[in-house]
């Protein structure tokens, strides 16, 4: 293969997420190029948060480079148990475009991304070993140009109290876990708070103990229902 970036994660790239409520999604779109033996990769790295989404772009590719050669793309969406993922080889042999897409996107350590390569044929086969790491090498290049970031998963809750109760619910919030987004003031209090799932069942429960009336508004950083 010719000289290009490693396949090495960029010393820029963030730490892991430092636990279940938090995940690396990519900090922007991103794209790269490799040339091999005459074929070029073009790929293209984009946030995304839906199956529907990712098929939508990948259609968008096809209409653009309607006369390339083949089409690869990788998806994964979620994070845990919630996980949901996606390959295609589109027509090149089984394993070698799809999977390695794929692996390049678990090299990376992010989720909630599509990465679609464009392939234009140019007259010499590289055999199932120089296309898997042709398609993986152009699809770490997007990646790292889409860089990455932190999302961290919150559910927002509304909270409403009495004057007299506003100190019980300031005590429930404990940075960044439980934070305060809101609050405004009428004839009641009113109260925007965000927590991290994990806390969820602690906070609702402490809020049942002191008689506060509440409600799970949504979810926000979650990926959209599918």
């Amino acid at each position: 293969m010719k000289s290009g970036r490693s396949l090495r994660p960029p010393a820029s790239r963030l730490p892991p997420p430092d636990g279940p409520d938090t995940r690396l999604v990519p900090a922007r779109r991103g794209r790269g190029v490799l040339r091999e033996k005459g074929s070029r990769f073009l790929a293209f790295a984009s946030p995304i948060e839906t199956a529907e989404r990712a098929a939508e772009q990948i259609q968008q590719l096809r209409r653009e480079y309607h006369d390339a050669t083949h089409v690869a793309f990788a998806w994964k969406i979620g994070s845990g148990d919630a996980v949901r993922a996606r390959a295609s080889d589109a027509g090149e042999p089984s394993g070698t475009a799809g999977k390695p897409i794929a692996l390049a996107i678990e090299a990376a350590g992010v989720t909630d991304v599509l990465v679609g390569v464009v392939r234009t044929f140019g007259g010499i086969k590289l055999g199932t070993a120089g296309l898997a790491r042709a398609y993986r090498e152009a699809a770490a290049r997007a990646l790292s140009e889409a860089g990455s970031r932190l999302l961290r998963e919150t559910v927002r809750i509304l909270v409403t109290c009495p004057y007299e109760s506003a100190g019980a619910v300031r005590r429930l919030l404990r940075p960044p876990e439980v934070s305060l987004s809101e609050e405004l003031f009428g004839a009641e209090c009113l109260f925007r708070i965000l927590v991290q799932p994990s806390r969820l069942a602690n906070l609702t429960r402490a809020l049942e103990a002191a008689r506060l009336t509440y409600e799970v508004e949504t979810a926000e950083g979650a990926p959209k229902a599918r």
